[in-house]
């Protein structure tokens, strides 16, 4: 691929491509790499080389964070350039159904939209020793807007996925993979080989095959585009509200998207209800 990438590091190898995210100071999602991501899926639905897409992190101690509560207008107009709506569900909902098979490989901590963009890939394989799993947006009084209650609701079921949900807490990787959150939690040694082995046995087999069954799965477990839709507004117009932005300014004042604070989220936002 002839693409660069402002906060993607990438690299081919036959027909997969593994994309590193390099968005310091946490890999927050903003507006940088809200436009690395509407680029590069305009690349595969355009690129057939690529087969398979690998994501991993340049930050050991995060993934992705969850998005920049203080640029959230611009990277919702940043994923309107590849969906037409200023959604990341819309996005990441693009991501699911691009032509490439697309796998999420955690390594530190994966919350909040981040967790909707791993949901929207189509498999997620952690770290056992560091990958944690967080949906906080509850803890602010907010809807997730990314997807993730269409995800969680239809892999965890409806218990779970309230349980998950509601709790805004910290979930490590064995407990996400019992609760199907992630396909399967590996020791770190054994990650990333295991990762590259798949996605390279999968970028061995027709694109034909793959594209059909993976068009025929969307078709049953992805759900319709009106919902993400609707959880994408409810989120857009809950983060407006008095209560959710005097939230977000005491979560601030604790620390709230700095690095230190954020490798103990669970427990600041368990506070903030104190």
């Amino acid at each position: 691929m002839s693409q660069t990438y402002e906060t993607l590091k990438t690299r081919q190898e036959g027909a997969v491509l593994f994309a590193e995210i390099h968005a310091p100071p946490m890999n927050l999602i903003g507006p940088a790499l809200i436009l690395d991501l509407v680029s590069l899926i305009a690349e595969l639905d355009r690129a057939d080389p690529i087969k398979v897409v690998v994501f991993s992190s340049g930050d050991p101690d995060f993934f992705i964070s969850h998005v920049d509560v203080t640029k959230i207008r611009e990277y919702r107009e940043a994923a309107a350039r590849l969906t037409g709506e200023a959604s990341i569900a819309m996005l990441f909902r693009r991501l699911s159904q691009t032509k490439a098979v697309t796998i999420a490989m955690i390594e530190g901590r994966v919350r909040g939209a981040g967790s909707e963009f791993m949901l929207a890939c189509d498999m997620t394989f952690a770290a056992r020793e560091t990958a944690i799993f967080c949906q906080n947006e509850p803890a602010f009084g907010l809807v997730p807007g990314g997807g993730a209650i269409q995800h969680l609701t239809r892999l965890l079921g409806r218990a779970r996925a309230l349980e998950v949900l509601l709790s805004a807490d910290d979930y490590d990787a064995d407990l996400a993979e019992r609760y199907n959150w992630i396909n399967r939690a590996l020791p770190a040694a054994e990650l990333r080989p295991f990762v590259a082995k798949l996605a390279q046995r999968i970028a061995g087999f027709p694109a034909s095959g793959y594209a059909a069954v993976k068009d025929r799965v969307n078709a049953i477990a992805l759900a319709p585009v009106e919902e993400f839709r609707r959880d994408s507004d409810l989120f857009g117009n809950g983060v407006k509200q008095p209560e959710a932005q005097q939230r977000i300014k005491a979560a601030v004042a604790k620390g709230f998207q700095t690095r230190e604070a954020e490798l103990e989220l669970g427990r600041l936002l368990g506070d903030l209800s104190a």
